[in-house]
């Protein structure tokens, strides 16, 4: 017992670490702990073509996301012509293959929006693990650095006709994963050494959903997995044991759809759900260390505040510095105080959006479908310091990895700043 709360002190720890220092490594969607947020200083606000310090030509299709770990970066690709899917490891220093591996697949039925390559990989010290959707199975499988197959486990077929998206995490000694859809919906750990099945939560399968989870590490507590549903509300689940210690359904029985994933401070989670062209909330919730009796019901978890105006549907959340910002998918930037909810200001920035925002030094980001990338210097009041521009749009979020940032478009992944060779 000693040692396994020492373990998790030490793994608390290193996210604590994480969530102050961003160090290089990216090693899932939006980065360590999905917060979206780095503090390099060699990432130009303003550049052009002649910034860019490489280029790498993908093999296909794709809104995943580039995840980086020491100097290698993991992207996937698909292309339904050939039947292929592709996981490819790129220097992060010169842009070149280091290897790449091949999946067949058959084409099927997806939103337009939506990809074949659009679950971002994870990472971490021993692999790299990615995550494919598809009515004949979904397999999670475990790559070595080098490129070697560890292992696989298939999470059944995906039946949801608009296609999957969602996206792994690694944490501890586990992989985690939201597979909510319709037949099969569940919530799983992996050993990520092994690939074997650690838990599973059953859910409901009301309605496919694509977000990924985050880690809430409570004071005095073993660290949660964070899970969000539309018609499930936020639940918060014991990684070690996958004993759910807290849930809240805050999010209504409307036709909606929970896209952006979930995102802490401090001591609140907050996650989002709605639909393209309605209602849409993004919640912050309070987990409970003890089940209390709230206006005559007992709950795990209350909600602290509730943001209606300008709330994205696709892009996540981003909280930096004590305020939460919201990019909305037509382009209105909204900040708020992320202890109170209450407006601090709104602007618009135009363009259409499906990637969500980064922060990178103080400045806030995002990629448009067009190609732009619009970057806010983040204060008191927003000013937009640059529309830099891309030869092709993109959906997939950006990333940031050996000082530089990373752009996935339709065609390529760009990277700029950083150190030249």
């Amino acid at each position: 017992m000693r040692t396994y709360r020492l373990v998790l002190v030490l793994v608390v720890l290193s996210v604590l670490t994480q969530g102050i220092s961003f160090a290089q490594n990216w090693p899932r969607f939006r980065g360590p702990n999905g917060a979206g947020i780095s503090d390099v200083k060699s990432i130009p606000a303003q550049w052009n073509s002649d910034n860019y310090h490489w280029r790498y030509a993908l093999s296909g299709e794709g809104n995943s996301s580039p995840v980086v770990w020491g100097s290698q970066v993991y992207i996937t690709a698909a292309d339904a012509d050939s039947g292929e899917r592709v996981l490819s490891c790129i220097n992060a220093r010169t842009g070149k293959k280091v290897w790449s591996e091949s999946i067949p697949f058959e084409k099927y039925r997806r939103h337009k929006n939506n990809s074949f390559a659009s679950s971002t990989p994870a990472v971490d010290e021993l692999h790299v693990y990615t995550m494919w959707h598809s009515p004949e199975g979904s397999p999670v499988t475990a790559y070595t650095h080098d490129g070697k197959k560890v292992w696989e486990f298939d999470l059944g077929p995906w039946t949801q006709g608009q296609g999957g998206a969602s996206s792994p995490i690694v944490f501890g000694e586990w992989v985690f994963i939201d597979n909510d859809h319709r037949e099969g919906s569940l919530l799983i750990a992996l050993d990520r050494k092994t690939g074997r099945e650690a838990w599973r939560i059953p859910r409901e399968g009301k309605r496919a959903c694509f977000t990924t989870p985050c880690v809430y590490s409570p004071l005095g507590r073993s660290p949660e997995i964070v899970f969000t549903h539309c018609y499930e509300g936020i639940v918060g689940v014991d990684a070690a044991t996958g004993k759910q210690n807290w849930h809240i359904d805050v999010f209504g029985t409307h036709s909606q759809r929970a896209v952006g994933s979930p995102v802490v401070f401090e001591d609140l989670v907050i996650g989002s759900s709605g639909a393209a062209g309605g209602k849409r909330n993004v919640v912050a919730v309070r987990p409970l260390a003890k089940p209390q009796t709230l206006d005559g019901v007992q709950t795990t978890a209350e909600e602290a505040f509730r943001l209606f105006k300008s709330s994205p549907h696709v892009p996540t959340p981003i909280v930096y510095q004590g305020r939460v910002y919201l990019w909305e998918d037509k382009g209105v930037v909204s900040a708020y105080d992320a202890r109170t909810g209450e407006v601090v200001w709104r602007t618009r920035a135009g363009g259409t959006f499906f990637s969500s925002p980064i922060i990178v030094d103080g400045r806030l980001m995002n990629l448009d479908v067009t190609g732009k990338v619009i970057v806010i210097q983040l204060g008191d009041k927003p000013e937009i310091l640059a529309e830099n521009e891309l030869p092709e749009g993109g959906k997939g979020s950006m990333a940031v990895g050996a000082g530089q940032l990373l752009i996935r478009t339709e065609a390529a992944l760009y990277a700029i700043g950083g150190v030249r060779n």
